[in-house]
């Protein structure tokens, strides 16, 4: 039986890593405080579920996608790209292309730090917007909130008041993740999200114009 795409869900692609973890964050925020609701791998750690059934699953759930394509170097181990994020663009732009009517309205952002680089390694995305944001986190949260506005057709807080609201966050972040005794630079994804969405509840003067 076929998932019907929720209006509301948002699959991000994204790296994983340490260095990208910022804009990570920074997505995740821009989402939620634009009241979407962020979906990613990293929200169920089910051992009886192939990754890949898991990113089927996502991808048919959600009506928006994110893809960040910075990643594309050689790892310093392997001296191999990493494929996982093109390989998750490509299978939400085969949902789009192949299935059904629900399917078909889904709507995709393509991010990388450079808006031309694609053409270096992934030009068959000739002809499509690609979004840069030179690994800047501000700036990857401000494409993200325009894009959706873009897209939903809703009427949003703006992209200053988005990074306003996300820079008052940063900073009570040190203590909310000393009450809770995290690390603030490694909160697990589970937990990050259920902070800032509690913290955009319970701070309403961060928030107010």
């Amino acid at each position: 039986m076929a998932v019907e795409a929720s209006v509301d869900d948002v699959f991000i692609n994204c790296p994983f890593d340490d260095e990208f973890a910022p804009s990570f964050r920074a997505l995740l925020f821009a989402i939620m405080s634009c009241g979407f609701r962020p979906r990613s791998a990293r929200e169920l750690d089910d051992g009886g579920q192939t990754r890949i059934d898991k990113i089927y699953g996502l991808i048919e759930a959600c009506r928006y996608g994110i893809h960040d394509l910075s990643r594309t170097e050689l790892d310093a181990v392997n001296n191999l790209p990493r494929f996982n994020m093109p390989l998750e663009l490509g299978l939400f732009l085969g949902a789009k292309r192949f299935g059904n009517k629900t399917q078909k309205l889904k709507r995709v952002l393509i991010l990388d730090v450079e808006q031309h680089r694609y053409q270096r390694f992934i030009s068959d995305l000739a002809g499509m917007d690609i979004h840069g944001h030179d690994g800047d986190p501000l700036r990857a949260l401000r494409e993200t909130r325009d894009w959706l506005a873009n897209v939903s057709r809703r009427e949003l807080p703006s992209a200053d008041r988005v990074q306003r609201i996300y820079q008052a966050f940063l900073e009570s972040l040190p203590e909310i993740a000393a009450t809770l005794e995290f690390d603030p630079d490694r909160i697990p994804y589970v937990d990050f999200e259920r902070i800032a969405g509690q913290w955009l509840i319970s701070a309403p003067e961060a928030v107010a114009d």
